[in-house]
């Protein structure tokens, strides 16, 4: 199976939520935030037009002169998706393409967006490769890990089935 962007952000997410999706046990079409996450990319998509760019296995929000932009509704989760960017950074670099990341966060409630950058150097590279190899390990287990209950389960798409 070939890692995605979502699959590497449930990565550090949430391992029982990676294995689950991987695993094609979705139950995202019931979840609020999933729809919003949605909606947004939607609003997104019409103001700019042929934005969104499917290569491979991966779907890039916006690519500028000089950056890849990811688009989030929330900042909940950096690590997550500095490594979703850096995948994409990955992938482009392969084809031949080298640019830096810019996740762009639109908070409801906030005026500005908030802006962060990743860069693809070797050091995120090597650590990337090792991220992919263990995603691979964890995706292919028989069986998910045991759910750990964290606050931020209470509004995720799989609460149900980890803790019901």
């Amino acid at each position: 199976m070939q890692i995605t962007g979502t699959l590497i952000n449930y990565y550090f997410h949430c391992k029982t939520q990676c294995w689950l999706h991987a695993n094609r046990i979705n139950l995202e079409d019931n979840s609020e935030d999933v729809r919003i996450g949605k909606v947004l990319h939607e609003i997104n998509e019409e103001k700019n037009k042929n934005t969104e760019i499917s290569i491979d296995n991966i779907k890039i929000d916006k690519i500028t002169k000089e950056y890849l932009v990811e688009v989030k509704k929330s900042d909940s989760d950096i690590e997550a998706v500095k490594w979703q960017v850096l995948l994409y950074l990955y992938k482009l670099k392969q084809k031949g393409v080298d640019k830096k990341g810019k996740i762009e966060f639109i908070e409801k409630n906030r005026q500005k967006k908030k802006i962060h950058y990743v860069e693809l150097d070797e050091m995120n590279e090597k650590e990337l490769l090792k991220i992919l190899e263990e995603i691979k390990m964890l995706i292919n287990q028989p069986q998910p890990p045991e759910p750990i209950f964290e606050k931020k389960c209470k509004k995720c798409a799989y609460y149900e089935y980890c803790f019901v």
